[in-house]
């Protein structure tokens, strides 16, 4: 969230920022409930000082053997408007919390303005590949292959669910474990295996709620959700926490699975591996000080570049435009993946700095020394990379004119020493 201090004293820049993400957000209620909260507490105070002063009147008044009724009387009703003014302002002060979880972040400078048609491709790495032969798509290869069963993973759970199978599973089992071993031994990154369910705390902190509680997945009886990303568990670490300086940066990495309604899917391309409700993600995640994050965060970029360098697949980046980037988010890269078969470029990550917008909402703070007081954290993090859609790329950017998948070199030592994949 942002500093309610900062929305008041700098009303034209967040308008500016509303303008510019294309958010709705009534700015002027916002302001308006606000100002009447500050009346209230400005009001409660006095009151709570008229008060103090009426109870020492009544004190001297019984001291110097006078009558204190009349004192008694006007503490009894100062304490009466201060019992309701308390009444007011916990109901007004709910509403201004709910307002204030609604502001999005401030899109960092360096963003162009605009939509996703204003994003900025700023790299392009590798060739893409020719083939002399018609590429198949990723559900034709895995169907010949018996390597992934659509429509036993749509029995079992319903649409947009996969069963993996035999080499297709151990492929998937291979990137995740290539993926860690990558950040862990050469980035520098520490492991972490965190819960798949999270509390309403943490989800709210990483800013999947409030607006986003339709795409998730939620219990019902004790009000817990399925991740929808690592970000949210690792992320939440250090909620209501300080930090020491020295510790910084703080790097964590995780595997979980994912898991996402959809909800506002209508429309878009959901075949195949393209659009899941569940699927498996490397996730990386920073703690950083403030003067640090935009360094760390080409860092975190390059860190899941070096993925698929490794697996010799063409990629690009992308610098998102303000109202493209998430709700969260200052500023976030996209690295999409062409697929030949489906002849398109897919998003395998997302690589965000939140700045302090998270740490405010989850009170992560950490101590700074030269300010001798508790300073907000910059919170990042990237997919480190999410599949299903790498599997997608592996299988059409790696597909024989016979049907067989060439398996990528780096993995062959997770999978035995094996080179094809083949019926």
């Amino acid at each position: 969230m942002l500093d309610p201090k900062f929305i008041r004293q700098n009303q034209d820049v967040i308008k500016k920022a509303l303008s510019d993400r294309n958010c709705q957000f009534d700015l002027g209620n916002f302001l308006k409930i606000d100002q009447k909260r500050l009346d209230l507490l400005r009001q409660n105070e006095e009151l709570l000082a008229a008060a103090n002063k009426s109870d020492s009147a009544v004190k001297v008044c019984i001291k110097e053997k006078k009558d204190p009724k009349p004192k008694i009387a006007e503490s009894k009703e100062i304490k009466v408007k201060i019992d309701a003014i308390k009444s007011d302002l916990a109901v007004l002060t709910d509403e201004w919390r709910k307002l204030c979880l609604q502001v999005p972040n401030l899109p960092h400078s360096s963003l162009p303005v605009g939509g996703a048609s204003s994003n900025e491709i700023i790299k392009e790495v590798g060739e893409l590949k020719k083939f002399n032969f018609k590429p198949c798509d990723h559900i034709a290869l895995a169907e010949k292959l018996d390597i992934i069963d659509f429509k036993r993973g749509t029995k079992l759970s319903g649409s947009n669910f996969v069963l993996y199978k035999g080499a297709g599973a151990q492929l998937e089992r291979a990137l995740i474990n290539f993926m860690l071993d990558l950040h862990t031994a050469e980035h520098g990154y520490t492991e972490v295996l965190p819960p798949k369910l999270v509390n309403r705390l943490s989800m709210q902190a990483t800013g999947q709620l409030p607006n986003l509680e339709d795409d998730m997945y939620a219990t019902g009886v004790d009000d817990l959700f399925l991740i929808p990303t690592g970000e949210v568990p690792i992320t939440n670490i250090f909620r209501d926490e300080i930090l020491e300086e020295d510790k910084f940066p703080i790097c964590y990495v995780a595997h979980t699975p994912c898991f996402r309604r959809e909800a506002g899917s209508y429309g878009k391309d959901t075949r195949g591996l393209m659009r899941l409700h569940e699927f498996d993600k490397v996730e990386m995640v920073k703690f950083v000080k403030p003067q640090d994050s935009y360094s760390e965060l080409e860092k975190l970029l390059a860190n899941a570049c070096k993925v698929l360098d490794l697996l010799n697949l063409p990629y690009r980046i992308l610098l998102l435009a303000t109202a493209d980037i998430s709700f969260a988010a200052a500023k976030c890269y996209d690295i999409e993946l062409y697929a030949p078969g489906v002849e398109k470029w897919l998003e395998v990550s997302s690589c965000s700095n939140f700045e302090d917008f998270q740490a405010r909402r989850g009170n992560i703070r950490y101590r700074d020394k030269e300010l001798g007081k508790p300073q907000f954290v910059h919170t990042l993090n990237g997919s480190g990379v999410a599949l299903a859609r790498l599997v997608v790329a592996i299988l059409e950017n790696y597909q024989t004119q016979d049907g067989s998948i060439t398996i990528p070199e780096v993995l062959r030592k997770y999978l035995s020493g094996r080179e094809k994949i083949e019926k």
